[in-house]
């Protein structure tokens, strides 16, 4: 799960091709196209994925002090434990360590699967809107093959072409980073906040996580843990380092489904905000995974932590 890189070329070329597009609709607004461009690339330059540094960062939630969201039933309104026990109680590091040890062993067990994907990015802002989408069959081959093949494709060329389809390259670049993006204590301080169930009445463990260092690949916020399986069913928060000056704040909001023996991310919404105005939302749906390969005798790898999806392969700055 991955992020990609925009250059100084690639803005120019982004900008020379929406002040480009605009010039018959507007052949007197140059002010107009010079502040849509900087709202482009205040949208797809980022260096990294992140809440800004900036004195707005003040104004935004931090998540760990958020509420608990609505995918999760509060105990308080099952009272009598009919929908679920409580978890057992665990100190945060044992948890942690459970959820390297489960994660390994489900990696090495896991030979191969294929899933289908649906981008969706919208753009609203000072001078109108944008939006794309497309669609990806996504396929893995173990140790370390990942390919994307695009299905379809419409909506704004430039969002596709520099928006969605370097979403693809991120991912493959933090795959072959991946002791950089995974959820470890190498990476994170965790902080054990609480226990919920889900809707389907699941218990999980709440846990707050704090990059140790501001990396790009990181994230601030809190994450779901299945208290039967040791994964994360779901994982809210923002960007652990700002990509631009121009994005005011990110959030993101990812969900995990099982399928089989395997835990899967099965949706994502981020949403970023842009300092001058306006906003992008990107979501992505995925689906109809079908699991490929499978060694049941596979021996427990070095222990590892699960890998949160790159915060660049999942946001619409860059």
């Amino acid at each position: 799960m991955s992020f990609p890189r925009c250059n100084g070329d690639n803005v120019q070329v982004i900008a020379a091709a929406e002040v480009q597009s605009l010039r018959p609709e507007w052949p007197r607004a140059r002010s107009c196209a010079s502040t849509w461009t900087i709202v482009l690339i205040a949208l797809v330059a980022g260096e990294a994925f992140g809440q800004g540094v900036s004195n707005s960062r003040q104004q935004s939630p931090d998540p760990a002090t958020k509420d608990i969201p609505k995918y999760l039933v509060s105990r308080e309104a099952d009272p009598d434990g009919s929908k679920a026990k409580g978890p057992p109680m665990l100190s945060v590091d044992e948890i942690v360590q459970k959820v390297m040890a489960a994660n390994a062993r489900r990696s090495a067990e896991l030979r191969g699967f294929q899933g289908k994907r649906k981008y969706d990015l919208q753009y609203h802002g000072l001078l109108g809107g944008r939006e794309a989408s497309m669609e990806v069959l996504a396929t893995y081959s173990a140790p370390d093959q990942r390919t994307f093949s695009v299905v379809s494709q419409s909506g704004s060329k430039l969002l596709l072409n520099r928006v969605l389809l370097k979403l693809l390259d991120s991912e493959k670049e933090a795959f072959e980073h991946r002791k950089q993006v995974e959820l470890s204590p190498e990476n994170y301080k965790f902080e054990l906040v609480g226990a919920d169930s889900t809707a389907d009445g699941n218990s999980c463990f709440v846990l707050v996580v704090k990059p140790r260092k501001p990396n790009k690949f990181l994230y601030a916020g809190k994450i779901w843990v299945d208290a039967h399986d040791f994964a994360v069913v779901r994982m809210e928060g923002e960007p652990a380092k700002s990509p631009s000056f121009w994005i005011r704040d990110t959030q993101i909001d990812c969900t995990w489904e099982k399928v089989g023996n395997f835990w899967f991310i099965a949706h994502n919404r981020s949403v970023s905000h842009i300092r001058m105005g306006g906003a992008a939302t990107l979501t992505i749906d995925y689906d109809d995974y079908q699991i490929t390969g499978v060694d049941r005798r596979a021996a427990k790898s070095q222990a590892q932590g699960p890998i949160l999806p790159e915060p660049a392969s999942v946001t619409p700055q860059r």
